[in-house]
């Protein structure tokens, strides 16, 4: 009955590998390699869980940085903006302020040459004319220049052409 497999080598050397690997999984059953193998792969599976766990947290924490650094961004820009629109204010406001500072002293500067002008009438009439208007014109232009030295370039010379031609 077992001399089926006597009569064939291969068969035999089939039956005989068959029964040493039955034995080798039942020694390696026996001496709990597959406890081994399964305490490795729980160990491998938990530092993975680990891994996932840290990388989770990390997202978490790039993610709120990036929106804090988001928010921050939004915050400087509108502090800029407020920035820039104070200035913008402020530069109105200055500008304003100097038209009309302008505006003020061109007249007490005519008012002052328009009374020159009329004294020295009495005196003479072309040399007041030559006179005053130099005197307007001069005045005029060291005042301006005075007050206006970051502005009045093209200012400073319009006045002292109005002075001038309003003296002759």
């Amino acid at each position: 009955m077992w001399d089926f497999w006597l009569n064939d080598a291969s068969k035999g050397a089939s039956v005989w590998a068959m029964i040493a690997l039955v034995i080798f999984i039942g020694l390696l059953m026996y001496l709990g390699v597959h406890k081994t193998i399964a305490k490795m792969l729980d160990e491998r599976i938990r530092k993975i869980e680990v891994d996932l766990a840290e990388a989770e947290q990390l997202r978490k924490e790039a993610k709120a940085l990036l929106d804090d650094y988001a928010r921050r961004r939004e915050e400087a820009e509108k502090e800029a903006q407020s920035i820039v629109d104070a200035a913008r204010e402020e530069a109105f406001r200055l500008t304003a302020e100097s038209k009309e500072s302008l505006e003020a002293m061109v007249a007490r500067r005519e008012k002052a040459v328009t009374d020159k002008i009329a004294q020295a009438e009495a005196q003479a009439i072309a040399e007041v004319r030559a006179r005053s208007a130099d005197l307007a014109v001069e005045a005029a232009r060291v005042v301006l220049t005075r007050q206006m030295a970051t502005k009045g370039d093209a200012l400073v010379d319009q006045s002292i052409r109005d002075v001038a031609s309003k003296l002759n």
